[in-house]
Formats: C-alpha cells, structure tokens, sequence
C-alpha cells in the first residue's frame, strides 16, 4: 500500500472559515454523492478554538448558502456541502473509489488541510496531486511511502469533555506545553483562563483522563 501525507490550501468555504475566526477542525470525510450536476459532500468536524470563536465560526456556517443540514452538538458539527456543479465539487469528489482516508483531514488555523491517504497503486496518488494544484493554492507533498496498513484511524475522535475542559487541554496544546521542553506552565497556562492554577491543573488532569484511554487503545 501506498501512503501519503500532504497539505492543501485552496479556496474553501471550511478552511476560508477556520482561518477567518482562528478556529481549527478535525473532520470525517464520508462518501459524496453526485446527482446529475449536483454534488452532496456529508462531513463531521469537531472544531476547536476560543468559545466566542467557535460560535462566530457556526453561525457563519449556518448563513452559508452551499451549506445544508447543519446539525450542531456543542463543538461539533454533522453538515452537507450541496454544489450545483461537478468541477470543483470538493478536491476529494472523484478519488471515492481510489483512494482512502487513513486519518481524519486536520484543517488549521491557515486554513490548511492536512491529509494522509492511501492506494495500492502509487498512480493514483500521484495523479491526485497533479490534478490538485491545478485548483488549489498550493499543495505540499510531506512523505510518500510504499508501506503495510497497519491501521485506520478514525473518530469517535474524543470522548465527551465539558467546556473547561476542552478549553484547558486546547489552550495547553496550543501554547505548547505538551512540546519538549515545555514552552509553557501551569503558571502561565491559568490566567489566560482567567482560574487558578489549581482549577487549571483539575481541568486538564481531567481532559487528559478521557483522552488517554482512548488514545492508547489505538496503538
């Protein structure tokens, strides 16, 4: 199997938006359904940012009129794409039956998206590339490499965690305190969250107790 890591920016009402309201998401790409010149793209996004951010970033996606059936759930979002034309439907329209998401697509604060995908012929990867630049802003190819599928990652991505606690472990990741050496501390982390750094601590010591078990199960 054939398995590759690239970034793409193009223009994308997603990623328009994440870089718009600083907001970055995990999305599930599903299956996407072409009905004469009508495209249906169904995606899930778990989104993750400032609270005020998230709910600027929902309410422009709901005024958005490609957009239908927006269900929102607290930071995530199930929503349908519907385009009335085939090119570009979304980059990843025609690849359905060649290609597979390995991971779920990351989409920054950039507005870039980062995909890991897969094929058993190295062509078709190849061939996706090439056709992307040509609508996209830019494509990096970061690895590709002939491999055994050891796995495929896909979400329940997290396990449900209250506000406090996304927002500890978002803003712990975001500031780097996960990197080595730590960038930052509990010292620095707490009053940007406007608690104490005991109430800081219990809120990522939580997040990190849903998270862990989860994570580890997919090693």
């Amino acid at each position: 199997m054939w398995i590759a890591k690239i970034i793409i920016k193009h223009d994308c009402l997603i990623g328009n938006k994440c870089e718009k309201y600083q907001i970055s998401t995990v999305s599930v790409p599903f299956n996407i359904l072409i009905e004469g010149q009508t495209t249906y793209s169904p995606e899930f996004h778990t989104l993750w940012g400032e609270e005020k951010n998230i709910q600027q970033f929902i309410k422009a996606l709901k005024q958005d009129k490609n957009l239908k059936n927006i269900e929102v759930d607290g930071n995530k979002v199930f929503l349908v794409e519907v385009v009335e034309k085939k090119i570009p439907v979304t980059i990843r329209a025609d690849l359905q039956q060649k290609v597979i998401w390995t991971k779920p697509i990351r989409i920054n604060t950039k507005g870039e998206e980062h995909w890991e995908i897969a094929s058993w012929d190295k062509r078709f990867i190849i061939d996706f590339i090439a056709r992307t630049k040509k609508i996209a802003k830019y494509v990096k190819l970061e690895a590709i490499k002939k491999t055994k599928l050891k796995d495929i990652y896909y979400t329940k991505l997290l396990p449900d965690l209250s506000p406090k606690q996304k927002e500890a472990i978002t803003l712990a990741f975001a500031e780097g305190y996960y990197n080595w050496p730590k960038k930052t501390d509990f010292q620095k982390l707490a009053p940007q969250m406007k608690v104490s750094v005991a109430t800081f601590r219990e809120h990522l010591k939580k997040a990190e107790e849903k998270l862990l078990p989860d994570l580890i199960k997919q090693l």
